[in-house]
């Protein structure tokens, strides 16, 4: 019997394939194409020189196989992000390891991140980009900085840093931004509203806030980050929801203009680590992540 690993590339598309149940859905996670799924799992079965799924249509079961490989390479991923993680922290002379979804970093941390060091020199970090909300274990993290929905794992040290306050945006230059100025907040119906995929509650919690019918919300364009959908609307292209510490820096030079206001939520913005890893380190920057956003 070969002990030749196969693909890692095909191994991580079969994994994600069945712990996310189905192709698209791997697809998106992984910012692949449907069809590049498909290929790596019939590369992945070409490989093993056995079925790995039932197929019926578009729909895939996983064998009893299937099941086993994918739990043993699951654990397999998570143990190499643990790895990488630890190392990172020993190459970065013990600097802690932040995530926080791109959108976050790339919006609000790193532009602030001068005010940070200076404010918290003894607290060298490492930021790391998140595609999905850590697991209970922090896998290769010291911390995450989120904005999520409670109840939060049992195994986390959490901080309450704010409230999540949402509302729409549209560029200074949108034709409908002078139009929309002064109006109730059903006159947003008559628009296409740009969403994302990451965050597809947003405009139904803002819209029942303000009492509109959800079923005439016109969805528009959709992303699949938030970071993108800021993007398009600074461009002009539509009216998007957000968060308003990410949209704040664009209101205040006037680039975007939110008619209505930002509406609270339930979410938070929470910064969590490993209950059993207490650092005072982590107290120092949730002071600090909590007066940042308040200002």
């Amino acid at each position: 019997m070969s002990r030749t690993l196969p693909s890692l590339n095909a191994l991580r598309a079969f994994e994600a394939t069945v712990r996310l149940g189905g192709a698209s859905r791997a697809a998106e996670a992984l910012h692949v194409t449907h069809g590049a799924i498909s290929r790596q799992l019939r590369l992945l079965e070409e490989e093993l020189g056995f079925e790995l799924f039932q197929r019926h249509g578009r729909n895939l079961i996983p064998t009893p196989a299937a099941r086993r490989l994918a739990e043993v390479s699951g654990n397999a991923f998570e143990s190499i992000v643990d790895t990488i993680g630890r190392m990172h922290r020993e190459q970065s002379q013990h600097a802690l390891v932040l995530g926080c979804s791109a959108s976050v970093l790339a919006r609000w941390i790193i532009p602030r991140l001068p005010q940070l060091q200076a404010a918290l020199p003894q607290l060298p970090l490492h930021l790391s980009a998140q595609e999905s909300t850590p697991d209970a274990a922090l896998s290769g993290l010291d911390a995450a900085l989120l904005l999520a929905e409670p109840p939060w794992p049992a195994t986390w040290s959490v901080a309450t840093l704010a409230v999540e306050r949402i509302g729409p945006v549209l560029a200074s230059h949108h034709p409908a931004a002078r139009a929309l100025q002064g109006q109730p907040a059903h006159a947003l119906l008559a628009q296409a509203l740009l969403h994302t995929h990451s965050r597809p509650q947003a405009w139904p919690l803002w819209a029942r806030a303000h009492g509109l019918d959800l079923a005439q919300l016109r969805l528009g364009t959709g992303f699949d980050h938030l970071y993108y959908l800021l993007e398009a609307a600074s461009a002009g292209l539509g009216i998007a929801i957000a968060p308003e510490p990410l949209v704040r820096a664009d209101l205040d030079a006037g680039r975007l203009i939110a008619p209505w206001g930002f509406t609270p939520t339930t979410a938070q913005w929470v910064l969590c680590w490993p209950a059993e890893r207490p650092d005072s380190r982590f107290n120092d920057l949730a002071t600090w992540l909590k007066l940042a956003l308040a200002a």
